[in-house]
């Protein structure tokens, strides 16, 4: 199962990004979001930026994330 994760844009040149996932950096591809600024939070699938994403948006994300972590454990 593949999933779509929200990451910091930490550096941007054309629509190249250096993206930051819990600290580890990668390059994506940025072409498919307009706007995009160092500091923003994009939703990275595969190599691409499908959406820009709020902070408040991301914690919500990272609370769920982890709610599924946990119900998983009590299995």
């Amino acid at each position: 199962m593949c999933l779509a994760v929200p990451a910091e844009v930490t550096a941007l040149e054309g629509f190249r990004a250096t993206v930051s996932v819990g600290g580890a950096l990668r390059e994506v591809d940025v072409s498919l979001v307009d706007g995009v600024s160092v500091g923003d939070y994009v939703l990275v699938h595969a190599g691409f930026a499908l959406h820009r994403w709020e902070y408040s948006e991301v914690l919500e994300w990272r609370e769920i994330m982890g709610e599924l972590i946990d119900a998983e454990e009590q299995f």
